[in-house]
């Protein structure tokens, strides 16, 4: 008896489920006939708001990720798949950030019957590549925070507008060469303010280890508390490491990310008698509306309070 209702409960779950994906489907595929607009779908905020930026008035954008959540691990809804099935369009980060782990993005590709380098392109092509130091044979995927980088991910998706939608292509072009000329800007400004510090002074304290493209770009050596998000975060060892480094330098404080725990930063700046800066943005935009709600925003909060922060 009890083994036939745990039986029919996975039947009804399963036909919901079914139903809530053919309207999500139904949906988008409503909003498609009313829109002559690419439909354009991105894996995380940070590329849709890139996709935003180059696309403009001609591209309807979808950010799979939801602003605040790690794209690391994540486990898609019926709307995704919806949106994901329907789109002409479909950017990664690549760099092992979404088919990694639980490999949930390219179940999501074949899910919605799309194809790599047809339908699904990775916006990281052309970066240089840095590694992982515990384990040189993994890419380290945050080089979004690099804006050289940056700028490369924005014409990659520019180059593949362009030949998804021929008709649009010059004002695909013209926006991205506005939107490259600011980030470009705000590139050189901080490599500038940078040097300016004192090189005693210039190692930038995290929890995560997700700045090695930053440092590169900015001449700022990273220090961290562990490298990747894993169950053993902030150990004794751990710990032990990141002090050392602190005390060889003369750096004046400690950043946590928005999107870990401050729990270990705290301990860090009790254990150094170092304050925490600032909060600063790694795998996520900002709320809307928030300091920090676009890439240009994202950045630019992140050099301006590091910057600070190492003064």
């Amino acid at each position: 008896m009890k083994k036939n209702l745990i039986a029919l409960i996975g039947v009804v779950a399963m036909i919901t489920g079914m139903a809530v994906f053919l309207n999500q489907r139904q949906t988008v595929e409503a909003e498609k006939t009313t829109s002559n607009r690419l439909q354009v779908v991105s894996t995380n905020s940070i590329i849709d708001d890139m996709v935003r930026n180059v696309g403009g008035n001609h591209v309807e954008h979808y950010s799979i990720v939801a602003r605040g959540t790690d794209p690391h691990e994540y486990e898609p809804r019926p709307t995704d798949i919806a949106a994901t099935a329907e789109a002409d369009v479909v950017f990664y980060n690549g760099l092992n950030l979404e088919t990694g782990g639980n490999g949930w993005f390219t179940k999501l590709v074949e899910t919605s019957k799309k194809q790599f380098d047809k339908d699904v392109f990775a916006v990281s092509k052309g970066v240089r590549v840095r590694y992982l130091t515990t384990n040189a044979n993994e890419p380290d995927p945050h080089a979004w925070l690099d804006l050289a980088n940056g700028i490369k991910y924005v014409e990659t998706i520019n180059q593949t507008l362009q030949k998804k939608d021929p008709e649009h292509a010059t004002a695909y072009q013209e926006n991205t060469d506005r939107y490259v000329a600011k980030l470009t800007q705000l590139h050189q400004e901080a490599q500038t303010k940078f040097r300016q510090i004192p090189e005693a002074q210039r190692l930038l304290v995290t929890s995560e280890g997700a700045f090695k493209y930053f440092s590169a770009a900015y001449d700022i050596p990273a220090a961290y508390i562990w490298e990747v998000n894993t169950e053993s975060q902030g150990t004794p060892e751990q710990m032990r490491t990141v002090i050392a480094k602190i005390h060889a330098s003369q750096v004046k404080s400690l950043f946590v990310e928005s999107s870990v725990s401050p729990k270990s930063m705290n301990k860090l700046a009790q254990e150094t008698n170092l304050p925490v800066a600032s909060t600063i943005f790694t795998d996520s935009l900002a709320a809307k509306g928030k300091p920090g709600s676009t890439y240009y925003a994202m950045m630019k909060w992140n050099l301006d309070h590091i910057y600070d922060g190492l003064k």
